[in-house]
């Protein structure tokens, strides 16, 4: 058991309207209500949990959780990472004497990366437009280019950068993954899009003081050669050289299987949810298959990427949360308590 298994109630200052919106967290005053909380209901400090419960949070940040930013993810429901949040905060407040340690990530990019528009053009010189799905035959046969005037900036120039991208969509078609997808401009670091959802924020905030644990952030994505849907692992790790381009996050992944039980929230559930989920899959698989029986998928805390008459992957994360729950992990609402 750790300091209290009791449901606590949820703090009066939470408003489930103020989820979708951008407010600055009062971090003094909270710092003081959230001590105030600890003391009434006899909290201790996540130090001296016997159990240890970890909460990873994948990237609830308002670029994808806000309706007015970039990649909202609505879900069949339109609001979908609205209502995930609601229930995703309540949970937190709920479980808090429960939770040792929340681990929220943030995707984190620039302009120029090779998931964004500025990156390619067509013969006739133009961008693709945000949602363009680039294959691997369309690379081949130069329907897709990488523009010209980005090879001063790459260690080789454009030969070498025109090859890597040839290297990267075959990787990624030889892989079995998603091919390609020409994403809006998003995560942009220094940008309100970066930033947590402030409830969500509000939510971590007075974890760590109420329980005096750390929140251990996580930043993921900013290398311009590769997309990084997954926290544990980039989409491609070398180059067309054999060489490394990026790594697995070996401190990451032995730190969450490390925990007792782990809870995993956050968006999208058809991809950085999903591929950050299959990542650790594949760890717990060559380690011991029986550790996926302490992985926690909070379902109604996730929704995928659907978008009317455009794309759809509600399928394809249906799938993936089939093996998950077949391997041994245990699909969860956020309702349900945990002791």
């Amino acid at each position: 058991m750790n300091s209290t298994s009791r449901l606590l109630p949820v703090p009066d200052f939470f408003n489930p309207d103020l989820v979708s919106q951008i407010y600055r967290v009062p971090y003094q005053s909270r710092a003081i209500d959230a001590a105030e909380w600890s003391q009434h209901h006899k909290l201790q400090p996540a130090k001296s949990d016997r159990s240890s419960l970890g909460l990873l949070l994948i990237d609830v940040q308002n670029t994808f959780c806000l309706p007015e930013f970039e990649l909202f993810v609505g879900g069949s429901s339109g609001m979908g990472a609205v209502e995930d949040n609601i229930r995703l905060c309540q949970f937190i407040y709920r479980h808090l004497g429960m939770i040792t340690e929340v681990i929220p990530t943030l995707d984190s990019h620039h302009a120029v990366q090779i998931f964004h528009p500025v990156f390619w053009q067509n013969q006739a010189g133009e961008p693709p437009q945000p949602l363009t799905t680039i294959h691997l035959a369309e690379v081949e046969e130069g329907t897709w280019q990488v523009n010209p005037s980005l090879g001063y900036g790459f260690q080789g120039g454009l030969e070498q950068l025109q090859q890597h991208v040839l290297h990267y969509v075959r990787q990624l078609s030889h892989d079995g993954k998603y091919p390609l997808t020409i994403w809006p401009y998003h995560g942009m670091l220094g940008g309100l899009g970066h930033a947590l959802v402030s409830a969500v924020e509000d939510a971590i905030f007075f974890h760590s003081v109420a329980r005096q644990s750390y929140a251990k952030f996580q930043l993921k994505g900013d290398n311009p050669l590769t997309e990084n849907y997954s926290v544990l692992s980039p989409e491609v790790l070398t180059t067309v050289n054999h060489q490394s381009l990026a790594q697995k996050n070996t401190e990451l992944i032995d730190k969450l299987l490390n925990f007792e039980r782990l809870l995993i929230a956050g968006q999208a559930k058809s991809h950085c949810v999903a591929w950050t989920v299959d990542n650790l899959l594949t760890e717990i698989l060559e380690r011991d298959p029986q550790l996926a029986r302490k992985i926690y998928l909070l379902e109604d805390c996730m929704s995928p990427v659907a978008i009317p008459g455009v794309v759809d992957f509600t399928p394809e994360a249906n799938v993936a949360f089939e093996k998950f729950a077949v391997a041994g992990m245990n699909r969860l609402l956020a309702q349900i308590r945990m002791y």
